[in-house]
């Protein structure tokens, strides 16, 4: 029963890589993996020698003595456990979300526009990247590449120079996302199952974001595509700005910043802050609309009136479900495999058999040095695969204590693993469909930047980590 559900998840996972070629969406697979996966473990309960207690991080003891009603019972209380842990992570993201498509109803993030003030295509280049690392770290790498290549389009005319520059943004957008505890779905995964903290991911990986970063933005300097000035166009958008868009880009960016602190002080869930954040972001946009609208009246007739001027709703009408439902999807099927412990396992035969690279150098702040080259594949293998189910994988296979630099490495790997290929993240695929940018035409300008820059931030996390 083990090799049929390893081949469903196999299949479910070739099907969301492949997702273009198939013209299939990524999460009806997702979905339909894990629901197989799930009704597998559940009909042949019986036969499982083994079972992965996730409180213990180990395998249970004596499962496979165990009366077939106490192990659905165990069952039952795993799939609970895994949805409830799942559910944090969903919550949290559509808070986020709709919080970021409350800024874009008041038009909040052509505030942005008043950074580029000048026609320098380095200077220009810089200005975005740097606004892609540090936007990227406050509202998520996705949603940060939307926005600044929205912009970009309405200041670059020059098709061809402003691939280059997404191309860019793609990396920069990443790698502040991997830095940040909201920055990355992936990082705060780790944030919210408690294998970071806030301080310490930034302590670890702020340098070495920042490296891949600055590193292929200083090559691209010099590429002939940059050299002199841009015709910038001075009627950048006809849109009539609303009066309240800085105010709203400031308290909605404030109100995500403010998650951490909020779990720092409070010690709750960080999902817990983000929707107090998302209700304090709401009062004020009601506010400024001067909506009536209600949302515990959704069967009056005035409310369904009012609905359509409410920023509320309408937000909330337009966050991507699709990814929620995705994301609900691989984490559950990726927690079916943790449950029979095959993950687990899968980690233990990997540290003991994979030959270890640089013996003759001593073990780093207590783990071994076949965790780097783990890592460093996981990164590698992000650009091809999925971060998410990667690093869901990872939460299965390694059990080091919360704040282990290995799970900071994990952190970094992932998020800025991706950029190397246009499929290989979020930003990448959305930077793909805004601008139409050839899969080979990127693997061929853009991806030796991002390995450049993957390669210097991983070899400075390797020196400063004994830092902390």
């Amino acid at each position: 029963m083990e090799a049929a559900i390893i081949l469903v998840f196999v299949m479910g996972y070739l099907a969301i890589t492949l997702e273009h070629s198939l013209k299939i969406d990524k999460l009806i697979p997702a979905l339909v993996m894990m629901a197989i996966c799930w009704a597998l473990i559940a009909m042949g309960i019986e036969s499982f020698p083994h079972w992965f207690d996730s409180a213990k991080h180990a395998l249970m003891e004596g499962f496979g003595s165990f009366s077939g009603e106490k192990k659905l019972d165990i069952m039952e209380e795993t799939l609970l456990h895994h949805l409830g842990k799942t559910s944090e992570i969903l919550v949290f993201l559509l808070g986020a979300m709709t919080i970021v498509e409350i800024i874009d109803y008041f038009d909040g993030f052509s505030t942005i526009k008043d950074f580029v003030k000048t026609k320098s295509k380095v200077k220009i280049l810089w200005v975005f990247s740097i606004l892609a690392f540090f936007l990227s770290s406050i509202i998520d790498n996705l949603t940060a590449t939307i926005v600044l290549i929205s912009i970009l389009q309405k200041i670059v005319k020059d098709r061809n120079v402003r691939l280059y520059y997404a191309g860019l943004i793609i990396i920069a957008a990443n790698a502040g996302g991997a830095w940040s505890p909201i920055g990355d779905v992936t990082t705060t995964m780790l944030w919210i199952g408690k294998k970071v903290t806030t301080g310490h991911l930034i302590g670890y990986l702020f340098v070495p974001s920042f490296l891949c970063m600055a590193v292929p933005s200083l090559i691209a300097s010099f590429l002939p595509v940059f050299k002199g000035d841009l015709e910038v166009d001075e009627e950048l958008d006809n849109k009539k700005k609303s009066r309240f868009s800085s105010t709203m880009l400031y308290l909605g960016l404030g109100a995500i910043i403010f998650v951490p602190i909020f779990k720092m002080v409070t010690h709750l869930p960080p999902y817990m802050g983000m929707m107090l954040s998302l209700g304090v972001v709401a009062i004020f946009a009601e506010i400024y609309s001067s909506s009536k609208f209600s949302m515990t009246e959704f069967d009056s007739d005035e409310s369904d009136a009012n609905a359509l001027h409410s920023p509320v709703h309408h937000s909330l009408s337009r966050i991507e479900l699709p990814s929620i439902l995705f994301f609900l999807g691989i984490l559950m099927a990726v927690a079916a495999l943790e449950s029979l412990g095959i993950l687990f396992e899968f980690a233990s035969s990997l540290q003991e058999n994979m030959p270890m690279l640089g013996t003759e150098i001593p073990p780093i702040a207590g783990y071994e040095r076949v965790s780097d080259i783990v890592v460093l594949l996981l990164g590698v293998a992000s650009a091809v695969i999925d971060n998410v189910p990667l690093v869901a994988a990872s939460l299965g296979m390694f059990s080091e204590p919360i704040d282990n630099e290995l799970w900071h490495f994990v952190a970094y790997s992932a998020g800025t693993g991706g950029s190397m290929l246009i499929i290989g993240s979020a930003a990448g695929v959305v930077a793909m469909g805004m601008e139409k940018i050839n899969f080979f035409w990127y693997l061929k300008k853009i991806s030796w930047l991002a390995l450049i820059g993957f390669l210097v931030g991983a070899a400075s996390f390797m020196v400063t980590r004994s830092l902390f």
